[in-house]
């Protein structure tokens, strides 16, 4: 039996760590590829689980704080994304967070892919920019706190990621 391809978006810090917690649950279920921004220089070094990299353009540096600069970068980011789509043809993408996945989980639903959302534990009451942007095309979207789903109604209330 051939194993379903799971395209992962890695984020720097904690995004990271909660995937990889939740890729550590999973196991080798499934067949692994990864996504991380262009300036990500821990996350590839922190997979267990052995899959393809690849790197597209992060469309949110740390040392942006203009909107309109974001907004600007995920051009390039998008292109990137397309790319990747293309090439990975994966069965489903798991992202918890980071501003990669915006491009990632609207060209995927353009594809019919699955996305799967997890909301940052850090987010008690308050939504995520890219929580709130990838919500209207994430086809499992989990919360980590009971409260985040009056925030968000179709979510699933997982509990935090161990």
């Amino acid at each position: 039996m051939t194993k379903k391809k799971m395209l992962v978006v890695l984020g720097m810090g904690g995004h990271t760590a909660q995937i990889l917690r939740l890729l550590d649950s999973l196991g080798d279920t499934y067949e692994y590829e990864y996504v991380i921004g262009h300036d990500d220089t821990t996350s590839a070094a922190k997979i267990k689980l052995k899959g393809k990299i690849h790197v597209m353009r992060n469309p949110r540096l740390m040392t942006d704080k203009s909107i309109a600069k974001v907004a600007l970068n995920m051009v390039p980011s998008t292109i990137d994304a397309f790319s990747i789509l293309r090439k990975t043809k994966p069965d489903a993408i798991l992202s918890a967070g980071p501003a990669l996945t915006i491009p990632l989980f609207w060209l995927a639903k353009a594809r019919g892919t699955k996305t799967i959302f997890v909301e940052s534990w850090v987010r008690v009451h308050h939504q995520s920019l890219t929580g709130r942007l990838v919500y209207p095309v994430s086809d499992l979207f989990f919360v980590q706190w009971e409260s985040m789903t009056k925030t968000y109604p179709k979510a699933i209330y997982a509990g935090r990621l161990s």
